[in-house]
């Protein structure tokens, strides 16, 4: 079972997190062409469906911490650095006086 990330277009950051299929299986559409088969050929089946908006997506996988495979399991608000899923800077609080 593989895991798709969605990022919107302006920042980058992760908006939706779903289950797909994994990269190495392939499926035949309602046109009868073949989709799937790498992990791009996926990328870019769920990047075109019209539910998307347009949203950018990529591969995130739960085996990240060990694998490093683009660095760790895409949350909501993550950030897509163009190698990997990153947490976004954590701001500390101002204490007033």
């Amino acid at each position: 079972m593989a895991h798709y990330a969605f990022m919107d277009n302006e920042n980058n950051v992760v908006v939706q997190v779903i289950t797909g299929v994994d990269e190495n299986e392939t499926q035949t559409d309602e046109n009868g062409n073949t989709v799937g088969g790498s992990t791009e050929a996926w990328e870019q089946f769920y990047q075109n469906q019209i539910w998307n908006s347009g949203r950018y997506c990529k591969r995130t996988s739960y085996n990240a911490a060990t694998t490093g495979y683009r660095g760790k399991y895409a949350a909501l608000g993550d950030i897509w650095n163009g190698t990997e899923f990153v947490s976004p800077p954590t701001i500390e609080p101002i204490d007033e006086p």
